[in-house]
């Protein structure tokens, strides 16, 4: 389904994120997880796209799998790291043919482990890849005439790259124009920095949507991972107080995490979002128990893609 036809149902929608597996048998057990998940009908759901290598093939593979086998929706990530643009043009060909509506365009982050030249990239930016989909979709290539649904990422406490936060948001703008349909943030823990960057876009004249990325605490070892995948996230005091108070159990700190995740969203919907975007981890206990204790009613069934 195009992303435009998702976002003019009944506001917010509710979405979980997956990154893609390292191994056969580890995209088996995450298969197995997004299915548990159906139950829950999510608007959709997106899955992550990897710095290079084998993980990638693995990406198409569980996308594609999940648009043929379940109810759900899948946006897969693509980002302009390490690729040419036949290759982009082969990605979304094969997506068009299995009728995947929308795709997530990311600058995305270097490989690790290897050294990596950006000036080989035929895409340096997000904005060249968001051009280079949109003349995809102006080709006629994709089933439904309108082509995939666009997003683009949002940072609400600025872009790591970009320090200067009014030249920020002149290349945010131009991304968006250049032919996003929708936003998804980077994972924020102090709702106030999503509410300064949606009123930010208001005044630079950006109106689509912005879906607000939400991830909870599980655990000391995923949070200080979150900080990494993050670029720095800014953590609020109240949060590191009530970890450091617990940090010994890991019970109480998935409580903890649980709870403060959900005090977000329960504020987040009191002001009007677009939806939430649940950063799993690859993990739905926390996720489902978010979701049961926000008492959103279960969508019934998945409609039908729109081609």
């Amino acid at each position: 389904m195009h992303i435009s036809d998702i976002l003019q149902g009944d506001p917010p929608t509710f979405s979980f994120e997956f990154f893609p597996p390292k191994t056969p048998e580890a995209a088996e057990t995450l298969y197995q997880t997004i299915r548990d998940l159906e139950s829950y009908m999510p608007h959709f759901v997106s899955v992550t796209y990897g710095a290079g290598g084998s993980t990638r093939d693995l990406t198409h593979d569980l996308v594609e799998r999940i648009q043929t086998t379940t109810k759900l929706d899948p946006i897969p990530h693509l980002t302009c790291v390490c690729h040419k643009e036949p290759e982009i043009e082969a990605i979304l060909a094969r997506y068009a043919k299995t009728c995947i509506g929308n795709i997530l365009a990311l600058g995305g982050d270097p490989p690790r482990g290897c050294d990596y030249d950006k000036s080989g990239d035929a895409f340096q930016h997000a904005i060249d890849l968001v051009k280079f989909i949109r003349r995809f979709n102006e080709s006629g290539a994709h089933p439904d005439r309108r082509g995939f649904g666009i997003g683009v990422a949002g940072f609400p406490e600025g872009h790591p790259s970009t320090p200067n936060r009014l030249l920020e948001m002149d290349h945010f703008k131009a991304k968006v124009d250049a032919g996003a349909d929708y936003i998804v943030t980077q994972l924020f823990f102090d709702n106030r920095d999503f509410y300064d960057f949606r009123e930010r876009c208001s005044l630079a004249g950006i109106h689509h949507p912005i879906i607000a990325g939400i991830m909870p605490v599980t655990s000391m070892s995923g949070f200080k991972r979150i900080a990494e995948l993050a670029g720095g996230a800014r953590f609020p005091a109240k949060l590191l107080r009530a970890l450091q108070r617990c940090e010994n159990d890991r019970q109480m700190v998935n409580r903890v995490g649980v709870h403060f995740a959900l005090e977000q969203c329960h504020d987040l919907l009191d002001n009007d979002i677009a939806g939430i975007h649940f950063y799993t981890l690859n993990r739905s206990d926390a996720t489902r128990e978010i979701f049961d204790s926000l008492g959103i009613p279960r969508r019934r069934a998945a409609q039908t893609p729109a081609v």
